[in-house]
């Protein structure tokens, strides 16, 4: 395997790092006081990836089985216990663990340990998640769709949903 095309060709390089305090402020906060951090959204890394930090409350939540047909995710938990559904069924994941789901790959998250924890969560490439995230919390606030809208929101998101 090789690298892969240059992204730059630039001569000395340039000055275009960002740098996301660990305190800042999360870009959204759930009602259940789940909490999302956009690290790096696909739009600032042109399109490669998006990276978020997903900051689990202690009530029971996260999504079930489902599958993306253009992006690959990945999982890389932080603090605590998350289950993770790997395509076979639910596993426990800790601090430290990782879970790489390719595009099509079946897989879904959820915290049921009672208590708070952390994850990092990566889109390859970096598809617009922050509309999802943010049309999750209007859900979530008791804004009413249709069917209609809700399977519309899902298929525009990349969102298959899977029976267990």
């Amino acid at each position: 395997m090789s690298y892969p095309p240059p992204l730059y060709d630039g001569a000395g390089g340039e000055a275009s790092a960002w740098v996301r305090p660990r305190d800042a402020a999360p870009d959204l906060v759930y009602p259940n006081g789940n909490r999302v951090h956009h690290l790096a959204h696909g739009e600032a890394t042109g399109g490669l990836f998006g990276l978020y930090r997903w900051e689990f409350s202690e009530a029971v939540s996260g999504p079930g089985p489902h599958f993306h047909r253009t992006i690959t995710e990945s999982f890389y938990v932080l603090e605590g216990e998350v289950r993770i559904h790997d395509g076979n069924g639910w596993v426990s994941a800790r601090s430290g663990d990782f879970l790489h789901v390719p595009a099509g790959g079946v897989h879904g998250f959820r915290n049921e340990s009672g208590a708070p924890a952390s994850m990092l969560l990566h889109f390859s490439p970096g598809a617009p998640r922050e509309a999802y995230f943010e049309g999750l919390d209007r859900l979530a606030r008791g804004e009413e769709w249709t069917p209609e809208e809700y399977d519309a929101f899902m298929r525009a998101h990349d969102n298959t949903w899977v029976e267990e």
